[in-house]
């Protein structure tokens, strides 16, 4: 008899068991009707979404240009003016260069040529001689005729001045654009202009001298060392 009831009850958990298990939702089934629609179109503002979010891009980054030299830049232009900007693809600083080479050549030119002039009429007036019509600048002896001998010669310094500076300005701005040439070759294509720089602070101490006594006697005081990387 209890063989018959414990068979009974086993056959009848195994039956309930069966029936609770809820069936697999991961099989392949044809899903009719809205619900169809509304897995269709959930799928699809997800696609809309996913593809709008923007790209990240990294950024550029410049490396060192090992095979530009500073020095070849430097001897373009001491050579030819203006050829090292062109050597750093720096061609807008070549109007500059030859703009102002020119303004001073034009100074140059002009105080020469009134230095010549002035010159000139200095000897005339030092020694005494009035010029024939033949005789060089014998216009601009009558035309000054009535200048004092002062002025003549107080003019001819000026323009000997005004000429020796721009032979002087000639040379230094020649140096300078040479100069300029070095910089751009050394500090623009010798080193990387990338993002990736960072700081560094760090405590240290500062050695001051002390007022009325030896510098070889320092007092020391707190202060911040601050290092970049570029």
């Amino acid at each position: 008899m209890y063989k018959f009831l414990i068979v009974t009850w086993l056959l009848a958990a195994f039956i309930f068991t069966a029936r609770a298990q809820t069936p697999d939702t991961t099989s392949s089934k044809v899903i009719k009707g809205k619900a169809a629609d509304t897995l269709k179109a959930t799928r699809q503002d997800t696609d809309v979404v996913r593809s709008n979010i923007p790209k990240v891009k990294k950024p550029k980054v410049y490396h060192i240009d090992t095979t530009h030299s500073a020095h070849l830049a430097v001897m373009h232009s001491l050579m030819i003016p203006g050829w090292g900007q062109v050597y750093n693809h720096r061609i807008w600083k070549v109007p500059i260069v030859y703009g102002t080479l020119g303004l001073i050549g034009w100074a140059y030119v002009f105080n020469a040529q009134y230095y010549k002039e002035f010159l000139q009429l200095s000897i005339y007036r030092n020694h005494l001689i009035t010029p024939g019509k033949k005789d060089p600048y014998y216009a601009e002896y009558n035309l000054y005729s009535s200048v004092p001998d002062q002025s003549i010669y107080d003019a001819k310094d000026g323009y000997r001045r005004n000429r020796d500076l721009s032979i002087l300005g000639f040379i230094a701005f020649w140096g300078v654009q040479t100069i300029d040439a070095y910089i751009d070759a050394k500090f623009i294509h010798s080193y990387t202009l990338d993002n990736n720089f960072s700081m560094h602070v760090t405590p240290t101490m500062i050695g001051q001298p002390v007022f009325g006594q030896s510098f070889a006697a320092a007092s020391y005081i707190p202060g911040l060392k601050i290092t970049l990387t570029l």
